[in-house]
């Protein structure tokens, strides 16, 4: 019990430092958009959107798989066989090298017939300056799951925040002189300038942390074992990434209205918040529920499962709510009145976000449990569905046409897998919190109609409305003690 009781206060404890990095993160990605939009405008922020999100889903096949494989498999040994540790890394880098010079190399050779098939071959040069941010990102992204496999979150969240900061010097400030160019330009120089930062930072941690680490004694560890791992996994963040772009690509491609594109890249963009507020979630998730499952110890992945649950059902219903309610003064805030026309398709969009998020958080649970094949199979329907249903509307509704398409696949694929959990882990979000949550969001659409929600004074009214939600829960009596954990380290500690 007291193991347990350490493991969970460990699980909170990270949270906490990990989403106050993913806040400061996100905040300064959105100061860079709020920012960019303005200085750009529409037309060339559309550009700029079409770019880092198709560089970025490319960065998907490098950045992600094979180091969060790496995340998996030290989280397994590190407390029991540290001597592994440099031997599971040297793998990870061998196999993540070959893999980023060669999708650096076909990315920049692509560049023209990519711009081209978008229809518009002044992209050609934007798409091949961007090739140099598959392995900037790649070089820095290895880091981060590899201090996320040693558990040493609090030094991942450092860093994190020190990215966060070096994104908004470098982006706006090459933007100001370069334009679009300088934008993307801004997305290389970023991750290489804590990459840096990050590989002193591991001379340091891991050999303090870890006297058993040697660079010449390590055992070898078998890529094979990293590749049937990752694939899958690779598999299912290039749908999920596609499936959250597709429909960005295919407002350019069946428009050709750069204004279009750039209207719902801002969609997109403000409407992915629930998204980032849950991301630490994941970070924590996957290394964490693959020790337990490791250890076959059943009870204590179904406490992860459900807490994880429970804090996606508490935040996300006023978070989409509220979202969407003030879709149009939300937009105004980032961008300025020249979005307005966003507004709709806003409010459309977030709701299906809500539901694509728990997918999200769901898939790594899933994931460090050895099931990696679902998300995966299910994010690749998803994809198919997303084209269709894309493809059928968006050339007769415009954005809001793809905001209902692209709601319409998140939805199911949300569902898809609350049903699996339930089944797989025996965890469900209770009753209790369903109904209580879906009656707030109720009395918050209503409320939110009748206060003051002009450009600034919303803020004032959604925090008051997002507090009002927590005091209906309470009285519905849906919350209970644990709820609060993740939080606890803010209150003075009692003392004796």
């Amino acid at each position: 019990m007291v193991v347990n009781d350490t493991r969970m206060k460990h699980f909170s404890r990270a949270l906490v430092w990990l989403t106050l990095s993913e806040v400061v993160f996100n905040v300064a990605g959105y100061v860079i958009h709020a920012v960019l939009g303005r200085i750009l405008g529409p037309a060339d922020y559309g550009r700029y959107g079409l770019v880092v999100n198709l560089t970025t889903t490319v960065i998907i096949l490098i950045g992600n798989g094979i180091p969060t494989a790496m995340s998996k498999y030290l989280a397994e040994i590190f407390e029991t066989h540290p001597e592994r540790i440099i031997g599971i890394k040297r793998a990870t880098i061998a196999l993540q090298t070959a893999i980023m010079s060669g999708v650096t190399l076909a990315f920049f050779l692509l560049a023209r017939p990519i711009a081209l098939a978008l229809g518009d071959d002044t992209l050609t040069p934007l798409f091949r300056l961007s090739s140099l941010i598959i392995p900037s990102f790649a070089a820095a992204s290895f880091y981060f799951y590899y201090f996320t496999g040693l558990h040493f979150f609090r030094l991942q969240a450092i860093l994190k925040t020190v990215r966060a900061l070096a994104r908004m010097a470098f982006i706006i400030s090459l933007a100001m002189f370069f334009g679009v160019g300088g934008a993307v330009s801004g997305y290389i120089v970023a991750p290489l300038f804590v990459f840096g930062i990050a590989l002193v930072a591991d001379l340091i941690a891991t050999h303090r942390y870890f006297p058993a680490v040697s660079e010449s004694g390590s055992p070898k560890f078998p890529t094979k074992r990293l590749i049937d791992y990752a694939w899958p996994l690779t598999l299912f963040l290039l749908f999920y990434q596609l499936t959250t772009s597709l429909d960005l690509f295919l407002v350019k491609g069946l428009l050709h209205d750069d204004r279009a594109t750039g209207l719902y890249n801002a969609v997109m963009t403000v409407g992915n918040i629930p998204y980032y507020l849950f991301y630490a979630l994941t970070i924590i998730l996957l290394p964490a529920i693959s020790k337990t499952s490791t250890n076959r110890d059943d009870t204590e992945t179904r406490k992860l499962v459900s807490r994880s649950l429970r804090l996606l059902a508490l935040v996300l219903f006023p978070v989409v709510t509220l979202l969407s309610a003030y879709a149009g003064p939300v937009i105004r805030l980032f961008y300025g009145g020249a979005y307005g026309d966003a507004a709709a398709s806003m409010s459309v969009f977030s709701v299906g976000n809500g539901f694509f998020t728990i997918f999200y958080v769901l898939a790594f649970a899933i994931a460090g449990a050895d099931r990696v094949r679902i998300p995966m199979y299910a994010s690749g329907a998803g994809l198919a569905l997303s084209a269709l249903l894309n493809t059928l509307l968006i050339p007769r509704y415009g954005i809001i046409g793809s905001a209902l398409a692209t709601s319409t696949v998140m939805i199911f694929l949300g569902i898809g897998l609350l049903v699996f959990t339930d089944r797989h882990f025996k965890v469900r979000i209770p009753g209790r919190l369903w109904t209580v949550s879906a009656i707030s969001s109720i009395i918050l659409i209503l409320l939110s109609r009748l206060l003051p929600s002009g450009t600034y004074s919303f803020v004032v009214s959604g925090v008051f409305l997002f507090a009002l939600h927590f005091g209906i829960l309470a009285a519905g009596k849906a919350l209970v003690p644990e709820d609060m954990a993740p939080f606890r380290k803010f209150l003075p500690s009692k003392t004796k």
